[in-house]
């Protein structure tokens, strides 16, 4: 049967794990109460947001997203989709599909592309030479299929994780260590370049992937995430191609680009309300929905019609997530018709 609406959410767990489990440099891990409290909150969250299709980050246990949607009441519906084995000793991304548009099985995307090239001789003479050797993603992109209508094309779905802006830890490399006094007053933009770097390799990588996969194929996709990035940074453009939003009411749409879910409701909206992380008093949207042609109103290629986006994010005001469950990101869902 041919669903009349497909919605997709994207929620970042904060660092999900089973009590008692080390995260980082937090050997303690979560005590029982502040898991109890997650579970609570988060279990909560997908009760009031009904989404056909969850993606996740942050996830550190299959067990915990297990309890998560048997407190919700949700478990016989889902098809949850986490590595085997994944018990707590690293961190992934997951997701949550209903078991009747769920087509295949998933798969997690740990490197690049085999002709994956970041390297140039620089654009002039006063231009030198670049290279990156990055060769793997971070967070292995999960990436799987559903089919919501049987007389059409199945949708790719990926759940992306990209680094973090945080500076890049640089203090235990043998350079750094062998001039100390003099790097370590430029640790932090040093730092800062470097994650800046490999997010932003990490979006060319994907977007290799997302090219290949659309180009002249008319294959419907769609990108959720917390990609670490605003809506209009560069990270944002490599990933989407930056296509043209048509206002006029003419049709055309680009073939193998990304719009925005967060730019499609803005242009329904009177104003832009729409953050869903805070960092030093400025609100940022980091948590991405991103689609295809196929869902994208002004294309000649529409099959879905955007009914609109809406998110949790009124917990990010308050900076007591360890005390009362929540996540440091707000939760976001777009439904299509």
């Amino acid at each position: 049967m041919a669903r009349s609406t497909l919605s997709f959410g994207s929620f970042n767990l904060f660092n999900l794990n089973e009590p008692a489990k080390p995260m980082y440099t937090n050997k303690k891990g979560w005590s029982k109460a502040e898991y109890d409290k997650k579970i609570e909150w988060s279990s909560r969250v997908l009760k009031d947001m009904p989404a056909d299709v969850w993606g996740f980050q942050e996830l550190w246990h299959k067990d915990s997203l297990d309890r998560m949607f048997k407190q919700a009441r949700l478990g016989s519906r889902y098809k949850l989709l986490v590595p085997k084995g994944h018990n707590g000793g690293r961190i992934v991304c997951g997701g949550a599909v209903r078991k009747d548009i769920l087509l295949g099985e998933p798969e997690w995307i740990e490197k690049f592309p085999d002709n994956f090239v970041m390297q140039s001789g620089g654009d002039d003479a006063q231009s030198s030479d670049i290279a990156v050797q990055l060769d793997s993603f971070s967070r292995p992109v999960l990436h799987f299929q559903i089919k919501p209508s049987a007389n059409k094309k199945a949708v790719h779905v990926f759940v992306c994780h990209f680094k973090s802006r945080r500076p890049s830890k640089i203090y235990y490399e043998s350079w750094y260590k062998s001039n100390k006094d003099y790097y370590k007053k430029h640790s932090n933009s040093i730092g800062y370049a470097l994650a800046t770097v490999r997010r932003t390799v990490e979006a060319a990588a994907l977007r290799m992937i997302l090219t290949d996969l659309t180009k002249k194929t008319d294959t419907p996709v769609v990108v959720l995430g917390d990609l670490n990035d605003s809506q209009l940074s560069n990270t944002l453009n490599i990933l989407t191609g930056q296509p043209k939003y048509i206002v006029s009411g003419r049709k055309g749409g680009s073939d193998a680009a990304l719009y925005s879910a967060a730019t499609l409701q803005e242009y329904r909206s009177l104003r832009d309300v729409y953050y869903t992380h805070i960092h030093n008093n400025i609100k940022e949207s980091l948590d991405h929905i991103l689609v295809s042609e196929e869902f994208y109103d002004n294309s000649k290629k529409r099959v879905w019609t955007f009914e609109g986006m809406d998110f949790r994010n009124d917990h990010l005001n308050e900076d007591h997530h360890k005390e009362y469950g929540t996540s440091d990101h707000g939760v976001v869902r777009a439904t299509f018709k």
